[in-house]
């Protein structure tokens, strides 16, 4: 079984990169869990540069294929804030309680669909050969007017999707896995990597 080391600390985020890629004949390790200890600066201006920092960081230190994401929340009437700053707005230790309380106060007054925000998460892999591959994933949503939901973290509580009359946090696992904009980029990158015969899906038949 191949490995995969996925570049991040966070353990919500790392719980759902292995649900997703579970029908893959790989393992999906943490920088914990595979011993490898890495800083950096994502001074990046878009999710697609940040990623690509974060996964060819890690690759350079293990030599081995390295997912990273950089993922946040777009606010249309908050002229797309806080975007890639999502983990570091008001703070990165600051708790999302306060982060989303101070997003649902910053849209006071606003309703309907001048609420429009959305997930979005790119997905960058490293492979030792130099080669760098992107694939990107969105949700659309609106804002909601308070936290609802324990299935997520982050801002999951207040981003509302109409089609679902939920907010993400509300929504199962499994679907969520399925719609969410980390899916939709990690789904993608399998694909991009089954292409180039790079992984392969469990029980793959070659015939």
């Amino acid at each position: 079984m191949n490995k995969i080391i996925f570049a991040t600390g966070n353990a919500g985020k790392l719980k759902e990169i292995k649900m997703i890629m579970a029908d893959l004949d790989v393992e999906v390790l943490s920088m914990k869990e595979a011993g490898i200890e890495a800083d950096f600066v994502e001074d990046g201006t878009t999710f697609e540069e940040n990623a690509i920092i974060k996964a060819k960081a890690v690759m350079e230190k293990c030599g081995m294929l390295t997912l990273a994401d950089d993922s946040g929340l777009e606010v249309d009437y908050l002229n797309k804030e806080p975007g890639v700053y999502s983990a570091r707005y008001m703070g990165e230790d600051t708790p999302y309680s306060v982060k989303n309380k101070s997003i649902i106060d910053r849209l006071e007054g606003v309703t309907g669909n001048d609420r429009s925000a959305r997930f979005v998460c790119v997905i960058a892999a490293a492979l030792p050969d130099g080669e760098v591959i992107t694939t990107r994933g969105t949700i659309e949503g609106l804002i909601g007017y308070e936290e609802k939901g324990s299935n997520g973290f982050g801002y999951d509580p207040i981003v509302y999707v109409p089609e679902y009359n939920a907010t993400t946090a509300e929504l199962s696992p499994e679907i969520k896995n399925i719609i969410s904009h980390r899916g939709k980029a990690l789904e993608a990158m399998k694909n991009e990597l089954m292409k180039r015969g790079i992984i392969n899906a469990k029980n793959f038949d070659c015939k």
